[in-house]
Formats: C-alpha cells, sequence, structure tokens
C-alpha cells in the first residue's frame, strides 16, 4: 500500500476513535460523514474484525477496536517520521525556518520538539518567534515568517492550514475549593459555582459539554476574576478562586500533580473540539525545510498529542484503582 494512503486511512481510523463519530471525523478530512463510514467499513473488512459499535448517538471502539489504535498510533507516527527523514535525506535541506507561535504553547510543548528536531537535522536552524494570540486565524505575519502556530475554527482563507494536534478541554479546579465548595458531578451543576472566565470573546467551545449526545453550554455564574489570557485563568483556578474550562495542552501537567483535579471525566477524556491547532503558510508550496517540520511536528503531536495521551492514561488508573 501507498505510505501516504495507509497513514492516511489509519489516521481517520484515529480520528474517528477521538472524536466519536464518523460527522466529526469528516471536518477534520475533506470527506463526507458517509464516506468516512464506507472507508471505515472498508479497514474493517480488510482486517476481518469489527473495529467500531455504531449507534444513533455515537460511534464507540470495541476492544479489538481499542487495541489496534495502540499499533495504528505507533504505525502513523513511524511512516511521517519516516517520510520526513527521506524528505532530508534526498534533498538535504538547509537554511532558515521562521516560525510565529503563541507564547504558553510554544514554550510548553513546541520549543523542546524543535530543539530534538534541530538535533536530528544540523544543517536547518529555527528562528522561533513567540507571542500572546493563539487565535489570530488569518496569519498577519506569514510572509515575514515561514509558519504560524494558531489554534481554533477554520475559515476559508487564502492560507493552507495543517493540522497538528486535536483540542480538548476540560474543566477544573483546585483540590482547596473543591473541598471547601463541593464537587459537582454534572455540568448542569456549575451554576451554583464560582468560575474563571474569559473577558470578552471566549473560544467557541468554553463551556459546552456534552450531555446525552447534545451539546449544551453551562458555566458558573459568579466569575470571580476574568481575563484574556488563559495562563491568568490557570493561575486563579491554582489559587482556589473557583472552575476554569481550559484546555489540556495548558493544564495536563497541573492535572497529573494533582494541582488542579478533572471534572466530568468519569468516561476519560472529553471527544476532542471540532477545532485544532494547526500550522498556517501561503498557498504556495512549502519549501521543502518547512516540510520537514511540518512531518516532524505531526509526528510528535499526533493523531493524539502527547499530553493527552498522558492524561488517558492517568484519568484510566483513577478509575481502575476507585480514586
Amino acid at each position: 500500500m501507498n505510505p501516504n494512503l495507509l497513514t492516511d486511512q489509519l489516521g481517520l481510523f484515529l480520528d474517528v476513535l477521538e472524536t466519536g463519530s464518523f460527522s466529526a471525523a469528516s471536518r477534520r478530512h475533506p470527506l463526507t460523514p458517509s464516506a468516512v463510514a464506507r472507508r471505515i467499513d472498508s479497514l474493517e473488512s480488510a482486517l476481518g474484525s469489527q473495529l467500531f459499535i455504531r449507534s444513533t448517538h455515537a460511534v464507540r471502539a470495541t476492544p479489538a477496536g481499542l487495541a489496534f489504535a495502540e499499533r495504528a498510533r505507533r504505525i502513523v507516527s513511524e511512516l511521517r517520521l519516516a517520510r520526513a527523514e527521506a524528505v532530508s535525506l534526498s534533498t538535504a535541506p538547509q537554511g532558515l525556518i521562521r516560525i510565529d507561535a503563541p507564547a504558553a504553547f510554544g514554550r510548553r510543548h513546541l520549543a523542546p520538539v524543535i530543539a530534538d528536531f534541530l538535533l536530528a537535522y544540523p544543517g536547518l536552524d529555527v528562528q522561533l518567534h513567540l507571542i500572546d494570540s493563539f487565535v489570530d486565524m488569518q496569519g498577519a505575519h506569514l510572509g515575514k515568517v515561514d509558519l504560524v502556530l494558531r489554534a481554533g475554527l477554520m475559515a476559508d482563507t487564502r492560507l493552507v492550514a495543517t493540522p497538528l494536534a486535536s483540542m480538548v478541554r476540560i474543566a477544573c479546579a483546585s483540590p482547596a475549593y473543591l473541598k471547601r465548595r463541593g464537587t459537582p458531578t454534572h455540568p448542569g451543576e456549575l451554576g451554583d459555582h464560582d468560575g474563571l472566565d474569559w473577558d470578552g470573546l471566549a473560544p467557541p467551545f468554553a463551556w459546552r459539554f456534552t450531555v446525552d449526545g447534545q451539546q449544551q453550554a453551562h458555566r458558573p455564574q459568579r466569575v470571580r476574576m476574568s481575563s484574556n489570557n488563559a495562563e491568568a485563568l490557570v493561575d486563579g483556578a491554582l489559587a482556589g478562586l473557583g472552575i476554569a474550562h481550559l484546555p489540556t495542552w495548558l493544564i495536563s501537567q497541573y492535572l497529573l500533580r494533582g494541582e488542579l483535579l478533572p471534572l466530568f471525566c468519569d468516561d476519560g477524556l472529553p471527544r476532542p473540539e471540532a477545532s485544532g491547532i494547526y500550522a498556517l503558510r501561503l498557498e504556495q508550496q512549502a519549501n521543502s525545510r518547512s516540510r520537514l517540520l511540518l512531518e516532524y511536528l505531526k509526528s510528535r503531536f499526533s493523531p493524539m498529542p502527547p499530553w493527552d495521551l498522558a492524561l488517558q492514561s492517568d484519568l484510566r488508573w483513577r478509575q481502575n484503582s476507585g480514586q
């Protein structure tokens, strides 16, 4: 099989697994939900095993599907990395790659991966410019830089977007706050709690939860602190001011250390949002340096980013241990 086709097929399977529906997975690909279903049927037929149980509200993995997913993630990662290395060896890229990225994401996740990338490819250099914004999908700096990292819903623009990682958002609070005010067991109880919220335009999926197969909006009634900066909301949550609803790439380290506790995660991580984290570039063909970096970033951040893999493992351990 063509390696690109295999990567796409396995990536589609993993997207269905992560999102829990053919419709949500189709939004990550230029496919209709029915086309996604047909491709999954074809994959199941080729494997001779049922990977998903379909219902009117969701698609759930079978035990065989979960086992297959573990190997599929490794295969996709290795294929993408092998393709990136093949590009490097065939073209021997050298020179500078200029990247514009959000400061918080850049410090936590991007800079360490770029350091590994530069060690692997000594002929390349990276100029990483960290900025405060993470939601400007217009790529205003493109032309001055080669790639711009952004998060959010993609609009029709002149830009080409390469998906790098899915976005999962979790409601969370400090142990001290939950001890003082009690732990809500359903999003509908958030109205009885204090919150930390966005000042101005909130992300499109903030305070939205899947309840009985439907997406519903629930938020704390009293806002103890608001900010236009997500890191400030993290600080407020760590201080015990209230409940925040934040992306896992930002709060995973605090959840894993127990400094923040996840809410409404009895069934594991929530489904990824229809948005994601993207690398944007202008319409013209990316140069070999940028293509190599994009493949490397995809191999490290998808199909499930490492911060979500760690959280998923931690939540399963908590469930199995009864915590």
